[in-house]
């Protein structure tokens, strides 16, 4: 007979058959089987295994690469240049030198003489001589006005002058044969008199066209224009050809003397007296002109006078400096800053201002010593100027001090110096 064939069964539908255990079995009885747990929870069981591995992992490799990282950096600047390598910084001596006591004020530059050139008789405007922006001297031409009004009225004048000149004459004549006459008794006395008082008359007249001649001569000198200042021609107010006349408010044109010129500025009332006081003493107090940015110093001068009384809106007082203003460096107008030396100070020791440092609680500098290591130095200062300090204390003549790369710098660091130039120059320091 044919053997029936065996059929496979899928392995899904086949149900596994649990182990035996050891143990008491109760008779006639048989454990139920054991049902795994589906794959699907399995699946994600391994999913969190391994991402707590890959936790773990990145975890210990970031711990680990900067210990190992620096060990690697530490390891090469040992064959570099050590591991307490000196800092390169620039430094400079400290010195004793002079410092000056400054003031600084606000002001503006103010002409010494402003003149507005105007006509003094009226007519046309024929010619000009000079042109705008040109610098004149005192007495040269400047513009002519039409003179012949004023050439036929001295005509005039002086044909009356001659007409009451002969009369005059005529008149003494009369009466010096009248003062013959009376001693003649020829006369009466009243004629004698009358006639000297026609003479007296006539001399007025006389005197009275001579006047009149004087000021048509004057009028004629007044139609050449000169100028009256030396300084610099503005910008022409009236073109020629216009009829010019003495009640015009805007004149002909403006001069204002630049050479020498003034600088008008304020300080505060409280610093007055010293200033007052050195200037009553006869001293002369130098002043220096700075640009709006106090960066560019533009002239030097000299303390001219101060005003007579104090600003109470302000709590300021006037001061006017002069300037050569030989190449002209100032400008009527422009506004500037005044600093005023007041006092200077002399045999002081001296510092870069760069050097001084600050905090909040602290003004202090880094010393270099002989082993060529930095030590803070706490300091009192004084004067500061543009470029140096004053150090009352903390700091001697030649102590070194440091100028740049102070914040990478603690006490004890060590450096490599590199001395700057001396004060003010670019020679090297003693």
């Amino acid at each position: 007979m044919d053997q029936p064939s065996s059929i496979p069964v899928p392995a899904e539908t086949m149900t596994p058959i649990a182990p035996s255990l050891p143990g008491p079995q109760t008779p006639g009885k048989q454990r139920p089987p054991t049902t795994p747990p589906p794959r699907k929870h399995r699946l994600w069981i391994w999913i969190l295994v391994l991402a707590l591995l890959g936790a773990g992992g990145y975890y210990y490799r970031s711990n680990r690469t900067p210990a190992s990282g620096s060990a690697a950096g530490k390891a090469g600047g040992q064959k570099g240049q050590g591991a307490n390598a000196a800092a390169p910084v620039d430094a400079a001596k400290a010195v004793k030198g002079n410092i000056g006591v400054y003031v600084t004020g606000l002001g503006a530059v103010t002409p010494i003489y402003t003149v507005t050139v105007k006509t003094q008789v009226n007519g046309q405007l024929m010619e000009i001589h000079y042109k705008e922006g040109d610098i004149v001297h005192k007495g040269d031409a400047l513009a002519e006005i039409d003179p012949r009004p004023y050439e036929a009225q001295l005509t005039q004048y002086e044909g009356q002058l001659a007409r009451d000149q002969a009369t005059l004459d005529n008149a003494r004549i009369d009466q010096a044969r009248y003062e013959t006459l009376i001693k003649q008794n020829a006369i009466p006395e009243q004629q004698l008199a009358t006639q000297i008082a026609t003479v007296k008359s006539d001399e007025g007249i006389v005197k009275n066209d001579q006047g009149l001649i004087q000021s048509v001569k004057v009028n004629l000198i007044y139609c050449h224009i000169t100028a009256p200042i030396t300084g610099r021609i503005g910008l022409r107010l009236v073109d020629p050809g216009n009829i010019v006349q003495t009640s015009d408010n805007t004149g002909l044109l403006v001069i204002t003397q630049l050479q020498p010129i003034s600088v008008i500025f304020t300080i505060a009332e409280d610093q007055l007296p010293i200033v007052y006081a050195k200037q009553r003493a006869g001293q002369q107090l130098p002043v220096d002109a700075f640009d709006r940015e106090m960066k560019t110093k533009l002239a030097s001068g000299t303390l001219t006078t101060i005003d007579n009384e104090i600003d109470q809106t302000t709590g300021t007082v006037k001061l006017r400096a002069t300037f050569n203003n030989s190449h002209n460096e100032l400008f009527p107008n422009q506004f500037v800053n005044a600093r005023l030396l007041q006092q200077e100070k002399r045999g002081v020791v001296l510092v870069p201002s760069s050097a001084v440092q600050r905090n909040s609680s602290n003004t202090y500098v880094y010393v270099v010593k002989p082993d060529s290591t930095v030590t803070v130095r706490q300091v009192k200062v004084g004067t500061s100027d543009d470029n140096n300090t004053e150090i009352t204390s903390g700091v001697v003549e030649g102590d070194v001090v440091v100028l740049t790369g102070v914040d990478k710098l603690l006490e004890g660091s060590k450096v490599t110096v590199h001395l700057a130039g001396a004060f003010g120059s670019g020679k090297p320091s003693p």
